[in-house]
């Protein structure tokens, strides 16, 4: 593919178009996020947002892990087997050196602090905590009911646990011709203010909100609604954790991959990612690597680390960043 040509422009473009057509908005943080700025004697960030863009890649081309910054894939696969297991214990991805969701439940701990019922912990510590020992990990782990959790435990009001994944694999299997395939995560009775109470809040609503399949010529593509993009730091993640899990179903379901189609609605930069943004902006990018999936899987609950090969990567030099934790009850 020439550069021109080149799918991860879409991605650079959309970067270059918030800079330069942006609308700012303040962020709603938590008292205990609000005080590890003050801490630090720092501004809270702000951010730069668009509303309404789209991307599109095509699966059966390549695989869509961004060049023009180092992504980790190791991070994202793990990530991705601890949605598909439904696992809100963050336990696992400190066991396995993954630390996307650090910031977290250390806020919940953080609150604990500030109410002085807790020892005193940096998020370091914290986490070191979390990896040995079980205990401290069942109390301070949970995430809630978040998006992950609903895709295969969503509550009925009979009080059944529903598998929107396991029903939506079936589906594809047995009427893949069907419109309403469909998987939600945006479940009001566990978001915010609209939950019974803070114990029974998602640690955040769902950015990922809903996604959709269609299978066309023998091929599965996957339409992800996302409601809010963390677009410097969280979407290159999102990109191809949706496109290997697209993928994966394809292998399942006995299609060929199709297309990740990733539609925003609030898609955005924090202020403290500007200067890494337009970094990245400058760089051209490479050609796409190759994904390997062990071909012996047949069953999306079986899919182990080890069943995924990347090939022939050769990104930029990653670029430093910083997580904005947003949320507050």
């Amino acid at each position: 593919m020439t550069n021109q040509q080149h799918p991860e422009y879409q991605y650079l473009n959309l970067l270059k178009d918030i800079l330069e057509n942006w609308n700012d908005k303040q962020i709603f943080l938590a008292p205990e996020v609000l005080k590890q700025y003050e801490e630090k004697w720092e501004q809270p960030p702000f951010i730069r947002s668009l509303f309404g863009r789209q991307t599109r890649y095509d699966l059966s081309k390549w695989f869509p892990l961004l060049t023009t910054k180092k992504v980790f894939m190791r991070w994202i696969i793990h990530e991705l087997l601890w949605f598909i297991k439904w696992d809100s214990n963050i336990k696992y991805l400190v066991d396995n050196d993954v630390h996307i969701w650090d910031e977290w439940p250390y806020k919940k701990y953080k609150a604990a602090m500030m109410k002085w019922t807790v020892e005193n912990l940096t998020q370091d510590q914290f986490i070191a905590k979390i990896k040995e020992s079980n205990e401290f990990a069942q109390q301070w782990w949970d995430l809630g009911n978040v998006y992950w959790v609903q895709w295969r435990r969503w509550e009925s009001s009979d009080g059944r646990k529903i598998d929107q994944l396991a029903r939506a694999i079936n589906e594809l299997k047995t009427t893949p011709f069907r419109k309403s395939i469909v998987v939600s995560a945006w479940n009001p009775e566990f978001i915010y203010e609209m939950a019974a109470s803070k114990d029974k809040a998602m640690a955040l609503p769902p950015c990922h909100t809903i996604f959709q399949f269609s299978v066309v010529d023998n091929k599965l593509s996957l339409h992800l609604y996302q409601r809010s993009a963390d677009t410097f730091l969280w979407v290159p993640f999102n990109i191809a954790s949706y496109a290997l899990f697209t993928m994966m179903l394809a292998q399942v379901c006995g299609f060929q991959p199709g297309e990740f189609v990733h539609t925003f609605w609030d898609v955005h930069l924090y202020s403290n990612h500007f200067e890494q943004a337009k970094e990245q902006i400058t760089r051209e990018p490479r050609p796409f690597p190759k994904m390997i999936i062990n071909p012996e899987v047949k069953n999306i609950d079986d899919f182990k680390f080890e069943d995924f090969k990347l090939e022939e990567y050769d990104p930029w030099p990653t670029l430093k960043w910083d997580i904005t934790a947003v949320w507050g009850f």
